[in-house]
């Protein structure tokens, strides 16, 4: 064991980039809300992105480590404390056995990830180690963490574990002197205040005043939000142009579903597989990470962008994801080689 939860939080669940490959069976994906925030935490330690990370909501747990684990926190919503101190997020650190991690929430975002050198070593379930609550499926016992439960660690990164093995000998607290920032692209920025989106495959059917509401009101998210599906609020309904029925379809993360009452839906990542309410809108894959930091209460505009535009952000964004890894591992190739005073 490495990982003690002496609080569980609010909620805090074991999750990966999600169980694919199983939608056609009415298994749902799953997996991190924020995907960009987990995925830094984990290339900051030396993982693999899909490496599987604790997500911690609103309130977070408080963790003893039972042995010395290189970390990462990544995201928003929190500011970790290390043994009572502040820390930062996104900084690779080597905590020393027995040190204790809490957090404090601030006043924007609603989501931080915890990556542990290794990964944390729960079953694989359907190619996944991520939690999905209402199945009982996957993750630490298919539920939410609570205090008492103690989590395993995966072997580490053979670049990072000589790092690990000199600090645990010294038993002190190590800091990388660089960390990990999101966004990774201009064109990503940090106000979650926009959200883009392209036409869904039910857009023509709204009403042409409804056309226009969807890129030109504010819509706020309800408190009955989840991971499953964010629900808004705005002051006039979204409506087509005349009822119609709708055969279920699969649906995707960030989908904009528009139901029969007129407030629209977003679905996440417990998503289910498929879906009857007409598709308004598609939110570009590079923005669904800023729409998991918005916390119930907060409010955004929706702004439109073609297709070609957001298949052309996704590149970027993979491209530049694909470099930030690349630069990590040459840190930490550098870190080892003066470990061993090649350098």
């Amino acid at each position: 064991m490495a990982l003690l939860i002496e609080e569980g939080g609010l909620f805090t669940t074991v999750q990966d980039l999600g169980r694919r490959g199983y939608l056609h069976q009415g298994v749902v994906e799953s997996g991190a809300m924020d995907r960009t925030a987990a995925r830094n935490a984990n290339i900051a330690v030396g993982n693999e992105e899909h490496a599987a990370v604790l997500e911690m909501t609103f309130i977070g747990p408080t963790i003893t480590f039972q042995a010395g684990c290189l970390i990462c926190i990544a995201g928003d919503g929190m500011t970790p404390y290390m043994n009572g101190n502040p820390s930062t997020l996104g900084t690779p650190f080597f905590v020393p056995q027995g040190t204790s991690l809490s957090f404090k929430v601030k006043k924007k975002g609603i989501r931080t990830y915890l990556a542990v050198a290794g990964g944390i070593d729960v079953p694989v379930t359907m190619e996944s180690r991520s939690t999905y609550l209402r199945a009982g499926l996957g993750g630490f016992n298919g539920r939410k963490l609570e205090k008492g439960d103690q989590l395993t660690i995966g072997e580490a990164n053979e670049l990072v574990r000589p790092i690990m093995e000199e600090a645990t000998k010294q038993n002190r607290l190590w800091e990388a002197d660089w960390r990990v920032f999101s966004p990774i692209i201009e064109e990503q920025s940090d106000d979650r205040s926009v959200i883009r989106a392209i036409r869904g495959n039910h857009y023509h059917r709204l009403t042409d005043e409804s056309k226009k509401k969807l890129f030109q009101a504010t819509f706020t998210i309800k408190s009955q939000s989840d991971r499953m599906g964010y629900r808004l609020e705005s002051e006039e309904a979204i409506q087509l142009e005349e009822s119609f029925s709708l055969l279920s379809e699969a649906v995707a993360l960030g989908t904009v579903q528009a139901p029969p009452d007129g407030q629209l839906i977003i679905l996440m990542a417990d998503r289910q597989t498929t879906g009857g309410y007409p598709r308004a809108l598609q939110t570009v894959a590079v923005d669904v990470s800023k729409l998991a930091q918005l916390r119930p209460g907060d409010s955004f505009t929706f702004t439109e962008v073609s297709l070609e535009e957001a298949e052309q952000l996704y590149l970027e964004h993979e491209r530049a994801m694909a470099m930030r890894r690349n630069g990590i591992l040459l840190k930490w190739k550098q870190i080892r080689r003066k470990l061993e005073g090649k350098e």
